[in-house]
């Protein structure tokens, strides 16, 4: 088999040199050639083993970094999930500077709780839910207080007052899936006026709903912005209830809102607490209850207070002056307006 690979040479071509003349020697050839006991002894299957170790180790490493980064990246969806349900509720909650500034009143916290951890030898506090503790911490034996209150004064605001006019009794005949189903519907749909105005929902009081224009970002035209939103919701209302009677019946078709505006100064911040909510206080809130609650069903209400708001601003089209006067507790008599927009 391996005859076309033999080699020969002459064996002792030295010894041409040390031979007599007799010519009394032998010369020898040798041939060099592989023979299949050669091949027998160096064949060996070490290689395709060693290979076959060195692809498995390397499958099996790149198999657990593969895992790793497989669970890395699901706990990092996880934390993302949780981070963007977290910054979805304090948005819904809190204007975004109050949120910025609670955030860094937790990261301040943190920090405080962490060097006084390890000044005792402590270990390090965790992080995740600082917002949670930063909410709660007022009702863990006031520790919470350690920190300012998150409070500011909005000098020029207008707020909003808009109750739902016979939901009482309406609710008081159907089902709590369809009750939730009417005010879900119409809180939605406002929700979605107010981003797109840029009005702030303060909270929903039972079937009153209540918005502010002017903060967190004061704003000249909030009492225009305002009136613009509160024709929008009204418009909005008379649209859905006729579609919901087909859903919760025709009864429903009867149900229409009762709009107040007031505007004024009023405090504005977080009352921290088992329940910590952002919360307007002030006699402008007050008022602007009186105003909703004098007001006429399908009609916006307001106060002298906007309607000079809008007068200024060359909107004095847009009013209409009630022909009788209205009585407020606690405001005694007060000239009030319609919105006509």
């Amino acid at each position: 088999s391996y005859d076309h690979m033999e080699v020969g040479t002459e064996f002792t071509p030295f010894m041409h040199h040390n031979v007599s003349d007799t010519h009394e020697h032998c010369e020898y050839d040798i041939r060099i050639y592989p023979s299949k006991m050669m091949e027998d002894s160096y064949t060996s299957n070490k290689p395709a083993l060693y290979t076959t170790v060195v692809v498995l180790v390397f499958v099996f490493t790149a198999m657990v970094f593969l895992l790793y980064d497989y669970l890395v990246q699901k706990r990092h969806d996880k934390v993302m999930a949780t981070a963007k349900r977290t910054n979805a509720i304090a948005s819904s909650l809190f204007p975004s500077n109050v949120r910025e500034r609670m955030f860094k009143d937790a990261e301040e916290q943190a920090e405080r709780d962490l060097l006084n951890k390890k000044n005792m030898g402590g270990v390090h506090a965790s992080a995740k839910n600082r917002l949670k503790d930063y909410l709660d911490e007022a009702d863990e034996g006031g520790q919470g207080f350690d920190a300012k209150p998150i409070a500011d004064l909005f000098p020029e605001t207008t707020i909003m007052f808009a109750d739902i006019v016979g939901f009482t009794a309406w609710s008081s005949v159907k089902e709590p899936s369809q009750v939730f189903t009417l005010l879900e519907t119409i809180y939605q749909a406002f929700d979605e006026i107010a981003r797109r105005r840029r009005v702030f929902k303060v909270e929903t009081i039972g079937d009153c709903y209540v918005a502010v224009c002017g903060l967190p970002a004061p704003r000249k035209d909030h009492a225009i912005v305002m009136a613009r939103f509160a024709r929008d919701c009204l418009t909005k209302m008379n649209d859905l209830t006729k579609k919901l009677e087909i859903t919760l019946g025709p009864d429903t078709a009867d149900l229409s809102i009762r709009v107040g505006l007031h505007s004024g100064p009023v405090t504005a911040g977080v009352l921290r607490g088992d329940k910590s909510r952002f919360q307007l206080f002030g006699d402008t809130m007050n008022t602007t209850a009186r105003i909703e609650t004098t007001g006429k069903s399908n009609h916006i209400h307001l106060s002298s207070d906007t309607a000079k708001q809008i007068m200024d601003a060359g909107k004095k089209h847009w009013l209409q002056k009630r022909d009788e006067v209205v009585f407020a507790k606690g405001k005694g008599e007060m000239v009030t307006y319609w919105l006509v927009l």
